[in-house]
């Protein structure tokens, strides 16, 4: 007989209550839809699927009781990304566009949460079309931010990031083209994990930028990071792009290299501790602890990195001109927002679906994604662009034939307040500085809530490593935490 309240601390531990008894799905899944409703001010959800939830848990106790084996997230209470496709649900990219959209299919990752056991709760708000790094940009609204409900809680996957943060579901599901759940991982205070791009199937997720767009990842512990990305991950004949390369087994690899206490070769670049958009708050504490790095063991090491100012413009030049093509299909002939008003001729028609359908951030996307593949403009833009990316691919190969990950911030601030940038496009699109760089190479990253300001909002540190060096990244990503005091 279950008669504690409910609390969630890890996937491990939940499970472990589940088989002893201690709790069950259906209180679980009850105790999640109460503080949804509770927090529902947060905007973090855009639709919460409580009968099918609820009914799942029932389905997964009776399946427990009769002593069918527990699948790896058996009764893992999981929120999804408007952006990642869930069978017979809607699925509308936070857009007006897709308001009446139905999903038709599951994703990949979606099919495999489902196969291990995973009860998932609802489709989370965020920026239209992945395109933002405040949450600001949704046809239903800002998401808030748990810590300070007059900031913003990063993008564009911010109400996956919220959702975790203020415990309104154990993990999310997000996307990540140059950032999206790092930087929010980073203003909410939770782990995201960017995987290196291939490592997760991209079927049935909403492409913005299809050669930077990577589904990750929003826990409360490394563990429960490394647990899904296991589930998840690996080679999918609907996707070409995925990797081949085996998956390991990250939760159970995991523990036993973090007791090893490895000591590892650690750098970061100079250029972006030294950078004038850097809050001096965030500098201050990452020297810090390459302070006791150092004093641990490790070798942490100061390398240049002149192309830091590059990083922002290269990665705005390409996936705007990717997001122009891909977002070119919705049109309203086959599906998208249809105008009301009547038109002249088909051209008119579409001009009104899109001009109706689109949010602003989204059309200005477009519109410069169009002009960087113009015939004026491909070689100035667009190819100068490519080259660059081709400059970065090359500097991270030579970083990791030498180092183990590097250390960098997650952005230049905290949490801003809400609107604070919205007059000023450049400083929102600075916020990326530090993360795209793992877009453009197609390296893994990941973001570990490690501190807080003076004003109590959190942020942390982002790690990166060589692709496909997940089980690196994540053993030193928990050893971190631990040494740190945060798991």
């Amino acid at each position: 007989m279950i008669t504690v309240l409910f609390s969630f601390t890890s996937i491990k531990n939940y499970l472990d209550d589940l088989q002893h008894q201690r709790t069950s799905c259906q209180e679980a899944v009850n105790h999640f839809l109460l503080r949804i409703s509770e927090k529902s001010n947060l905007n973090a959800f855009l639709e919460v699927f409580e009968k099918e939830a609820i009914e799942r848990a029932r389905q997964l106790d009776d399946a427990r009781s009769a002593g069918a084996p527990l699948g790896k997230l058996h009764g893992v209470v999981i929120g999804l990304k408007d952006v990642i496709s869930y069978q017979n649900h809607t699925l509308s990219a936070s857009s007006k566009m897709l308001a009446k959209y139905t999903a038709v299919y599951n994703a990949t990752v979606v099919d495999r949460l489902l196969k291990e056991g995973a009860i998932i709760i609802g489709r989370q708000n965020c920026d239209e079309f992945a395109m933002g790094s405040s949450s600001e940009h949704s046809a239903y609204g800002a998401v808030l931010n748990d810590a300070d409900h007059t900031r913003v809680p990063g993008g564009s996957s911010g109400g996956s990031a919220v959702a975790v943060q203020a415990g309104l579901c154990m993990v999310s599901l997000g996307s990540d083209t140059g950032g999206s759940v790092r930087q929010p991982a980073d203003f909410c205070g939770v782990i995201g994990l960017k995987p290196s791009y291939g490592r997760i199937s991209r079927y049935g997720l909403i492409a913005y930028a299809s050669t930077f767009d990577q589904i990750g990842i929003f826990s409360s512990t490394v563990p429960d990071a490394a647990l899904v990305l296991e589930v998840i991950a690996g080679e999918d004949q609907m996707d070409s792009t995925v990797s081949q390369a085996p998956v390991e087994a990250y939760s159970q690899l995991l523990a036993p290299a973090v007791k090893a206490d490895k000591k590892y070769k650690l750098a970061y670049f100079r250029q972006a501790l030294e950078h004038p958009s850097l809050d001096p708050e965030i500098k201050s504490a990452i020297t810090g602890l390459i302070e006791r790095l150092i004093a641990q063991g490790h070798t942490v090491t100061p390398i240049e990195f002149e192309l830091l100012d590059y990083v922002v413009p290269t990665y705005y030049v390409l996936t705007t001109a990717e997001a122009s093509t891909n977002l070119s299909r919705y049109d309203g002939v086959k599906f998208g927002h249809q105008t009301a008003a009547e038109c002249s001729d088909l051209t008119e028609f579409y001009k009104r679906n899109r001009s109706e359908g689109f949010g602003k951030e989204v059309k200005k996307r477009i519109m410069l994604g169009t002009f960087v593949l113009s015939a004026f403009y491909f070689d100035a833009y667009f190819a100068k662009a490519q080259q660059i990316r081709r400059l970065l691919q090359e500097k991270s190969a030579e970083i990791f034939n030498n180092f183990d990950a590097l250390i960098s911030p997650n952005a230049p601030c905290v949490a801003f307040k809400l609107g604070e940038k919205q007059a000023d496009a450049t400083e929102m699109y600075l916020a990326d500085i530090y993360t795209v760089f793992a877009n453009l190479v197609g390296i893994p990253g990941i973001s570990l809530p490690l501190f807080r300001n003076n004003d109590g909002i959190p942020f942390g540190i982002q790690l990166m490593s060589d692709q496909l060096k997940e089980l690196s990244l994540l053993t030193l990503s928990d050893q971190l935490m631990q040494a740190e005091g945060k798991n």
